[in-house]
């Protein structure tokens, strides 16, 4: 199969989170999508059973998507989201203020889940300044906790692996642990055991001080990590203990957004509502960067309408906040989510997926299997050093025709959210051919 871009050499490009000489040594490299599928540059069919990362939620190259960015772009492609405005953005706020939980409506846009973590921490800290508490800057997060790589995100992480050649230049973070205890292995949905760590959160406030605490970051599932379900009551009490002292309570729906766990939200599944949450991936279909951050009612009216124009009431953007293309591409993603009724869609796969993926137990490589909705994660037996057995993993995945992602020695499955039950079928069955 022709290549869309011509290249003579590899060389060049350093690659993100990636083993860049051991690719260049053996490249997979694919060059088309469609559905629920890449095509490699050999012209074999790849499934996608990772939703590119997390983020192609309708599948790929949906036409409407394209359309609609295509027609942006030759319209408006390009204006400055400082002091000025162009209608995207409103209009993107507003439909997504009709599927956010409880009073959380108003939206600030970035490029990324990792600007949107960053821009986070900076509201917090900023609403908590408003209400004459400066003192309230440090931040709380959770062992095994992925919030982008930028450098809040690097501060709130607590993958080890992605903040140790950082550490001088990390912010006020306090860990929690995480929720995976081994004690109900083999086990899919919440975990019946385990609420009691959410009180970590109260240990660390009373060892530091709740009134110097500004916010509690945590993905309502860990995704990256490798799927870390909460425990039945321990999102509730993580609320509980954040009213207590005061504590702003985040939730990054980078992953979980967008109808993952069966609604459009999964503080909607839960039933827990935060003071803020982050989103992206699935937000535009990941046809266009973007994340966005949104917040309640009275965190804007605290740091918007109470000043009433006096100044700047946030010192904070991006050149590309709201971008046009990124905006349509959104909109018409949501305008799919709607009228495919996809997060209905969800909920009524998520049990065959869900059953399908523990007929691998069986599977003396495996040491656990755990998922919610159409999300799954599956430990590897290691291999020689951390991680080494995911990279092998991957590799033959690939090769077989399964795309996955991995993170260390965990396999993470989250096909698009469009797949159909032969889809399911086959990514078990090549786990099976690959590992049994």
């Amino acid at each position: 199969m022709k290549l869309t871009n011509e290249y003579t050499t590899l060389e060049n490009h350093w690659m993100p989170f990636s083993s860049n000489y051991a690719f260049k040594q053996s490249p997979r490299m694919v060059v088309k999508s469609e559905g629920m599928y890449y095509w490699k540059d050999s012209g074999e069919k790849v499934l996608d059973g990772a939703s590119g990362l997390f983020c192609v939620a309708l599948g790929h190259c949906r036409k409407e998507i394209a359309d609609a960015v295509y027609n942006q772009m030759n319209t408006l492609d390009y204006s400055s989201p400082f002091q000025m405005g162009q209608p995207g953005p409103f209009a993107l706020a507003e439909r997504l203020s009709s599927i956010l939980p409880g009073d959380i409506d108003h939206v600030f846009f970035g490029s990324s889940g990792s600007e949107a973590i960053d821009t986070a921490m900076k509201l917090a800290v900023n609403y908590h300044q408003a209400n004459g508490q400066p003192q309230r800057t440090r931040f709380v997060s959770r062992e095994r906790a992925y919030h982008g790589v930028n450098i809040g995100g690097t501060s709130l992480s607590g993958i080890m692996g992605n903040r140790k050649s950082f550490d001088g230049i990390t912010l006020n973070t306090y860990h929690m642990r995480h929720t995976w205890t081994g004690e109900e292995k083999y086990k899919m949905g919440q975990p019946q055991k385990g609420a009691e760590l959410a009180d970590d959160l109260h240990r660390i406030a009373t060892t530091i001080g709740g009134e110097n605490i500004a916010a509690c970051f945590v993905e309502p599932i860990a995704g990256s990590t490798g799927v870390l379900v909460p425990p039945v009551g321990y999102l509730e009490r993580l609320r509980e203990i954040c009213d207590e002292h005061g504590i702003l309570l985040v939730f990054d729906e980078v992953i979980t957004g967008f109808g993952r766990t069966g609604k459009a939200f999964a503080s909607d599944t839960y039933g827990v509502l935060p003071d803020i949450m982050t989103m992206a991936k699935a937000l535009t279909n990941g046809s266009q960067p973007m994340g966005a951050v949104a917040v309640r009612k009275h965190i804007y009216d605290k740091l918007v309408n109470e000043p009433q124009g006096k100044g700047v009431e946030f010192l904070h953007g991006y050149t590309y906040s709201g971008h046009p293309a990124a905006c349509a591409a959104a909109l018409a993603t949501l305008d799919i989510y709607e009228k495919e009724n996809i997060f209905e869609r969800v909920a009524e796969l998520a049990p065959y997926f869900l059953e399908k993926i523990a007929t691998l137990s069986d599977i003396s490589a495996f040491t656990d299997i755990r998922g919610y909705g159409l999300l799954a994660g599956i430990d590897l037996k290691p291999q020689g050093a951390p991680g080494m057995a995911g990279l092998e993993g991957m590799a033959k995945l690939f090769e077989a025709g399964l795309h996955v992602k991995f993170t260390g020695d965990c396999a993470l499955i989250s096909p698009p959210l469009v797949c159909e039950k032969p889809h399911i079928d086959q990514i078990v069955d090549t786990f099976r051919e690959v590992y049994g």
